[in-house]
């Protein structure tokens, strides 16, 4: 039996401090802010049906129960109580918490009270970019704002995330553009933006990233459905400047994640909610992980949103996924029992905690 008592769960975000229905909550349980389609729900899916096995017994009903007796008991427990014994049962020790995202969310210390846990602030680098640009009025001040936010920031964040540098920036071009090519963007950027524009211009977005770099705190980067081979001419260009570069949600390309961290020293991948999402074949999408990627390099997370459920369904999974793989080669005799334990305590929580330097 393969041990993992305590993980940390490396990007992660708050959950909801509201009461929901049975149509909001199965919305955060699809991978599409669009609704199912009639006559179907997001129940039926692999992180449904995980919900519904892990969750019920934490709030004292059978596991598969029907997801209206759940949210039944969900209120009336209150959305309080109900969270602080779904956070505390996960076995998660510590929450890196991406505050990026819009919604009534908690944040790390409000998360940290509920789950008896410890937690810390990823900052994610497009709303702070936004929130300079509110109320820098012109390109310099702008440029020069941008660059104190950021470093700014470092001395308390764990971390650094993009969601829209990847898709908009870094496939475009990997090397940090010209102080003439920022300066133009910036001033188009800012002569067309409302208050409160998102930020979109590949330019400005490729330059936030190499800010960032300079920063030197890691740098989580959503690489989504996307084939992540593209990163490759980014991870080449930012060897040996001691930034890491944390590769998030790589499903269904994360054999290519895994191909990326063999190849370059500060890249890592991250299980994110890859294990969360495919359920019960978790452990065959883990073993093939494990075939190309160097086990240092591979970081348990949850990518749970809003919902405390999927902290709860991330951390059984993985649990019970990681076990069934090195389970089955140290019956096998392919490896010792002690090797496997050491590995699922690294990727458990040893991986991250040397990554983002934590206690």
């Amino acid at each position: 039996m393969i041990e993992t008592p305590s993980l940390v769960d490396q990007h992660c975000h708050g959950v909801l401090r509201t009461e929901l229905g049975l149509g909001t909550f199965e919305a955060y349980l699809g991978r599409t802010a669009r609704p199912p389609a009639p006559g179907t729900t997001f129940f039926d899916t692999q992180t449904g049906f995980a919900v519904r096995r892990w969750c019920p017994p934490l709030l004292g009903l059978e596991p598969h129960c029907p997801p209206a007796r759940y949210l039944a008991r969900r209120r009336e427990l209150g959305v309080l109580e109900s969270g602080r014994r779904l956070l505390r049962a996960s076995g998660i020790s510590t929450y890196l918490v991406d505050t990026g995202l819009p919604g009534d969310l908690t944040g790390p210390a409000e998360i940290a009270s509920a789950g008896a846990a410890a937690a810390h602030e990823i900052v994610r680098l497009e709303p702070l970019a936004e929130q300079v640009a509110d109320t820098s009025g012109s390109v310099e001040a702008l440029l020069a704002n941008l660059s104190e936010a950021v470093h700014g920031a470092a001395t308390t964040a764990v971390a650094f995330t993009s969601v829209a540098g990847v898709s908009r920036g870094l496939v475009q071009a990997s090397e940090p553009p010209g102080p003439g090519e920022v300066r133009g963007a910036a001033g188009r950027w800012l002569a067309r933006r409302p208050v409160g524009g998102r930020l979109t211009d590949p330019v400005l977005l490729r330059h936030l990233l190499w800010v960032a770099v300079g920063a030197g705190r890691p740098l989580q980067l959503h690489v989504g459905a996307e084939d992540p081979a593209g990163l490759a001419g980014f991870a080449a260009s930012t060897s040996g400047l001691g930034t890491d570069v944390v590769l998030l949600h790589g499903y269904p390309y994360h054999r290519q994640t895994a191909q990326l961290t063999g190849a370059f020293p500060h890249v890592y991948a991250d299980l994110g909610s890859v294990l969360g999402r495919t359920g019960a074949r978790a452990a065959a999408v883990l073993a093939e992980l494990l075939e190309l990627a160097p086990f240092g390099k591979l970081l348990f997370s949850s990518g749970a949103h809003a919902l405390p459920e999927l902290h709860v369904v991330a951390a059984s999974v993985f649990r019970g996924a990681l076990s069934r793989v090195l389970g089955e080669w140290v019956a096998d005799g392919a490896w010792s029992l002690t090797d496997a334990q050491r590995v699922a305590t690294m990727i458990a929580s040893g991986n991250a905690r040397r990554v983002y330097g934590l206690a």
